[in-house]
């Protein structure tokens, strides 16, 4: 135990850290209900400070904790637990009522727990289910007893990550200490529904070899259109005997995608004959693209001006196959593009936005093989029109491939749309079949893009980040197999998961999946690869973008508003041929205020706007 010295210093000097604290959390709290999480985050952390270092002289948080959760200050009084600080609302004149009723570090630890567990949650809000975690860890290892808000706080981390054996301890443990608590049970019984779901899909996978696919099986032949529809028409002009139809053949066209948007703009679904179709001839095109798709940038190359015709010929030129990577690491870095277009317009997670989807458009233009656009993956889940996003976006890469290009992000997987909403919008505005054919085709989807402009100058699209070692070639990504869900470890995983860090080296991810990666990791893989920029997604930056690493890496987050409640800029970012990037902020665009974030989320949707 510290001394009797140290406990009369910390003793004298309790009301003024009391005074300090309880101010900073106040202003947390503020800032949290103002849905700034990020500035409520930074004002816990320094109240956490205050009393790790100032009042407890301890060199980190988890030293403090150490200190405090071992009985190293003398422990004589019972942990406060009148109902204010019970309920984690912890003022000043209730914590100077606990500093009277126990001692100074009996205090300062419910204090702290009241703290991490606070902490946790703006994790969770800013989608740092990693961090999340480990804050409330740090609250249930420093409570005398059970904290159910902590251990709430860690389940909905765990569900998030579809840790749900975790998610499910943790669950009944905060069932445990407040049985009364309705939303909790769901939380369980959600956990337990999704793990009998595991169990038998794990049962299905284990009784065939090799499931047969949906995507290349589409028939629509005997679906008729009634007359009653009122939405775009798609004529087909190859129609094979299925009904089905070919990227670039002609039978999307621009008028056809315009129209599409007017359609969704009113609220109307596409029939489902026409959506089969486009997912079909969707996913012909991408499967036969490599996992990296280069394109070159060239205003003076003519190949704008060609037909459909021409357009199917890119499409045919995809389905080349990639040779294995040849002794010089960077094989694929110096091989001949597969397209040329003048130039790019680069736009980052759109999250089922639809109506900023649409003022990207009016702000930008149409796409065509004149202005073609890449969508850096997470074209779904939290808002509630991801349907219309992605079916959008798929329309017109069938239209013409040359001026939509997509690749995966991490919420294009059957794990996340699982919990954030668009399972349950596909099984709401189709059926359940389309659900299993949007998994399949994002399966399909390209993990990134390399683009070269002139003087070999020349970018990496991808929608996470870096990886976890050093040494990690373009032609290694090539490798991969993508035709999977994305797995917790590995290059794929870090692809779609990594974040930047503003520390040199490598940290835990705030995610939990994936690693953090610095400038110096940055530079050193643009330079092993002969890259100039690395473009990336991912993460909602206040203005819609964020640079980097001395400029070489940017953050471009394309929804405006997140979630209805950021109150971030969106952004989405030019280039030319000369590789300079062009950054374009934008604000968020009106909608139907009916229709609202997460609205199709069973379950699971309801952990991050609670306790």
């Amino acid at each position: 135990m510290r001394g009797t010295e140290d406990l009369n210093r910390l003793e004298d000097r309790l009301p003024e850290i009391l005074e300090k604290v309880n101010k900073l959390k106040e202003d947390a709290n503020e800032a949290f209900k103002g849905c700034r999480f990020q500035h409520a985050a930074q004002l816990y952390t320094e109240a956490i400070r205050v009393i790790t270092t100032e009042a407890l002289s301890c060199e980190s948080e988890s030293q403090a904790v150490a200190l405090l959760s071992e009985g190293l200050y003398e422990n004589e009084h019972a942990e406060p637990t009148d109902s204010a600080t019970a309920n984690g609302q912890v003022n000043g004149s209730s914590a100077a009522k606990s500093a009277d009723e126990s001692s100074p570090a009996e205090t300062l630890r419910f204090l702290l727990v009241v703290l991490f567990a606070n902490r946790a949650f703006t994790h969770l809000k800013v989608e740092a289910h990693g961090f999340a975690i480990k804050d409330a860890g740090l609250a249930i290892k420093l409570a005398k007893k059970p904290y159910p808000k902590a251990f709430y706080r860690r389940g909905a981390a765990y569900f998030a990550l579809g840790k749900y054996k975790l998610a499910l301890a943790d669950f009944r443990k905060a069932a445990a200490a407040a049985p009364t608590d309705k939303d909790v049970r769901l939380k369980i019984r959600e956990c337990e529904r999704r793990l009998r779901e595991e169990a038998f899909s794990a049962a299905i996978d284990s009784s065939r070899d090799t499931p047969a696919s949906l995507c290349r099986n589409i028939d629509v032949s005997g679906i008729v259109v009634e007359d009653s529809y009122d939405g775009p028409r798609l004529v087909a002009t190859h129609e094979s005997n299925s009904g089905r139809i070919a990227a670039g053949d002609g039978s999307v066209t621009q008028r056809f995608c315009s129209d599409l948007l007017g359609h969704f703009r009113a609220q109307k679904r596409l029939h489902r004959k026409y959506l089969l179709q486009i997912i079909g001839a969707a996913y012909d095109l991408l499967r036969g693209y490599p996992n990296i798709v280069k394109l070159k940038l060239d205003s003076h190359d003519g190949s704008t001006d060609a037909s459909a015709t021409n357009a199917q010929q890119h499409r045919d030129s995809f389905t080349r196959p990639i040779p294995p990577a040849a002794a010089d690491s960077n094989s694929f870095v110096t091989s001949s593009p597969v397209h040329v277009v003048p130039q790019l317009t680069v736009c980052g997670d759109t999250h089922g936005q639809f109506f900023d989807l649409v003022r990207i458009f009016e702000l930008n233009g149409l796409p065509s093989a004149e202005n073609p656009y890449l969508f850096n993956g997470d074209f779904v889940d939290r808002g509630s029109w991801s349907v219309e996003v992605v079916t959008t976006l798929l329309a017109f890469m069938v239209y013409d491939p040359r001026c939509m290009h997509l690749t995966r992000g991490n919420h294009e997987s059957r794990n996340m749309n699982k919990i954030y909403g668009f399972e349950g919008e596909v099984r709401h505005k189709y059926s359940e079949h389309f659900f299993e054919l949007f998994e399949e085709l994002f399966q399909a989807l390209p993990l990134g893009y390399l683009i070269e402009g002139a003087n070999q100058k020349r970018a990496l699209v991808v929608h996470g980040g870096l990886f976890s070692r050093n040494g990690v070639k373009l032609d290694d990504l090539l490798r991969l197999d993508r035709f999977v869900e994305p797995p917790s470890t590995g290059l794929f995983a870090e692809l779609l998961w990594s974040d930047p860090q503003k520390e040199h080296g490598w940290g835990p991810s705030k995610r939990g999946v994936g690693v953090a990666f610095g400038p110096d990791v940055t530079k050193r893989f643009l330079d092993d690869n002969q890259l100039e920029l690395l473009i990336r997604s991912h993460e909602m930056k206040d203005d819609g973008y964020e640079v980097e690493a001395d400029g070489r890496l940017i953050t471009i987050f394309s929804a405006p508003n997140y979630c209805d409640q950021m109150g971030n800029r969106g952004a989405f970012i030019r280039l030319k041929p000369d590789m300079k990037p062009e950054i374009v902020p934008f604000e968020a665009a009106e909608h139907p205020a009916d229709v609202r974030p997460m609205m199709y989320a069973s379950g699971g949707g309801g952990l991050f706007g609670l306790v």
